[in-house]
């Protein structure tokens, strides 16, 4: 495994974004769900019930409420968790395009959700956020 960055100008420069084939939906099921960690993509717990972002399919095979349909993209740079700034550079570039952003930061990449539909603009974007970095 590759070290992690936290430079802010490296992170931008080479966060080569990948936008993944497919709609993925953000569920909230109870705390005590039957969830495999088989079919999910990411959860977090919060107070009132567990967020389980999954395929589409599987959402709706499994006859869960799809809160929010989203396309998924990850920086394939392997980021610092504790690095300052990258989160902010991107959700501005995205919403300097209208485009509304959820960021799951996991150990070695950031994974970001935005509205299905706005997936390759979201990508358009973040790929003109580092091909200006790469300028700099």
């Amino acid at each position: 495994m590759s070290q992690p960055e936290s430079n802010l100008a490296i992170l931008l420069s080479t966060m080569q974004p990948e936008l993944h084939p497919g709609a993925f939906a953000f569920v909230s099921l109870p705390i005590d769900a039957d969830v495999s960690l088989s079919e999910v993509i990411a959860t977090f717990r919060e107070a009132e019930g567990l967020t389980v972002v999954v395929g589409e399919e599987t959402a709706a095979r499994r006859g869960w409420p799809v809160l929010f349909r989203a396309a998924w993209i990850t920086l394939t740079v392997h980021s610092d968790l504790a690095a300052v700034g990258l989160t902010a550079a991107f959700a501005r570039a995205l919403g300097a395009a209208g485009i509304s952003c959820n960021v799951m930061a996991a150990a070695c990449h950031d994974h970001i959700f935005v509205p299905f539909d706005d997936g390759p603009r979201a990508l358009d974007a973040l790929v003109a956020l580092q091909r200006d970095a790469m300028r700099n």
